[in-house]
């Protein structure tokens, strides 16, 4: 079975960090971009960051600066780097890939993710 699986979420304070990690598990091949995308509690789909190939990233602005993906291409992971989160942070997390134009801003568009892992920042 292919799948991506999703860990690292969790409770954090206001301020602090936390690493989101995608696995790919079974024979997936994501084959231009990965990425992660974000849903808050009555709020709609936003994308959060995405990577291509060429490993050249990109963010939306309500996390560039404090948020970063990364590629562990060693071990076929790849991460979301979050520092400096605040409330508006919390949401509902997805690994997602694609082989299609790479953006952060298609994120919620892309075809295969996994289950999501849920972030939760208190004050």
């Amino acid at each position: 079975r292919e799948e991506l699986v999703e860990s690292g979420g969790g409770s954090v304070e206001t301020g602090g960090s936390l690493r989101l990690t995608c696995v790919g598990v079974g024979d997936i091949f994501c084959n231009n971009c990965m990425g992660w995308y974000r849903r808050a509690p009555g709020k709609a789909s936003e994308g959060v960051a995405a990577i291509d190939l060429r490993d050249n990233p990109t963010y939306s602005s309500s996390v560039r600066g404090r948020f970063t993906i990364v590629k562990d291409k060693a071990n076929n992971l790849l991460h979301l780097q979050m520092k400096n989160v605040t409330a508006e942070d919390t949401a509902m997390y997805w690994c997602v890939c694609d082989g299609g134009y790479c953006h952060s801003a298609r994120t919620p568009y892309f075809g295969f993710r996994g289950q999501g892992t849920q972030v939760t920042v208190s004050a």
